[in-house]
């Protein structure tokens, strides 16, 4: 097993390393913030007036994304309960402005996909997954988005070598720590083995309640990393991650 160091912390015995996607692996701060953004115009042509509150709802805020707000940490389900609980405030019956709701997402994602280019991966990434994957570490990725969008991701950016495991909200809930479970039983291994490596607290207290060995905080923006106050580490990179000994 493998002993990994990250500034003055320290984690024994670790066999595999469960990710959060958007905001640690992927930067799709700008993707979601479009995609926000059409998604309020789409029902604001159809119930004028309600644009700028569902952006604030989706925390987009001055052509800026809450890195703690609903289009960044949450799913697509949990977006969509927001936007149809703001349509039913109108005045219309709750089953109309689900579908609504529906609707617009499903309309908005015609108009934006992602790509590589949208959405990239943040700098020095994949030499990290290569790095931890040649030592023999089992790496997943655990997300908010659906499980077929994680595997679009490792598809987009040709890491099918390195990852083993996608799981997405369809399977799963953060911060519920059966999601962490679930995970360390498909890859075989125990909680107190996996590391949890995320950008949000729902990945930390998930990562915690499961009895993970440890958890990593990453703020790609160091001015920020105080919203993960509760993970044992924050790193602004995941090159200070190191593999101490093997």
């Amino acid at each position: 097993m493998i002993t990994i160091g990250c500034k003055n912390a320290k984690f024994t015995n670790i066999k595999a390393i469960l990710f959060d996607k958007d905001g640690t692996l992927e930067n799709s701060q700008t993707f979601l913030r479009e995609l926000g953004v059409k998604r309020a115009r789409l029902i604001d042509a159809q119930i004028p007036g309600i644009g700028e509150p569902l952006l604030m709802a989706f925390g987009i805020q001055d052509d800026t994304l809450n890195p703690t707000g609903l289009m960044a940490v949450g799913s697509r389900q949990e977006n969509e309960i927001a936007a149809a609980a703001y349509i039913a405030e109108t005045g219309r019956s709750w089953f109309e402005s689900k579908e609504i709701a529906r609707n617009a997402f499903e309309e908005a994602n015609k108009y934006l996909t992602r790509t590589a280019e949208s959405s990239p991966l943040f700098t020095g990434s994949l030499e990290v997954l290569e790095y931890f994957a040649n030592a023999g570490l089992k790496l997943g990725i655990l997300s908010a988005d659906l499980t077929a969008g994680v595997e679009a991701f490792v598809e987009r950016h040709r890491l099918r070598a390195y990852i083993q495991l996608t799981m997405g909200a369809d399977l799963g809930s953060k911060p519920d720590p059966t999601f962490f479970i679930r995970a360390c039983q498909a890859l075989d291994v125990e909680p107190a083995h996996t590391l949890m490596i995320g950008d949000a607290r729902d990945d930390i207290e998930m990562a915690k309640a499961a009895g993970a060995a440890g958890t990593i905080g990453i703020c790609w923006e160091a001015s920020q990393s105080e919203r993960l106050a509760e993970a044992d580490v924050a790193i602004a990179q995941l090159d200070e991650i190191k593999i101490l000994a093997t």
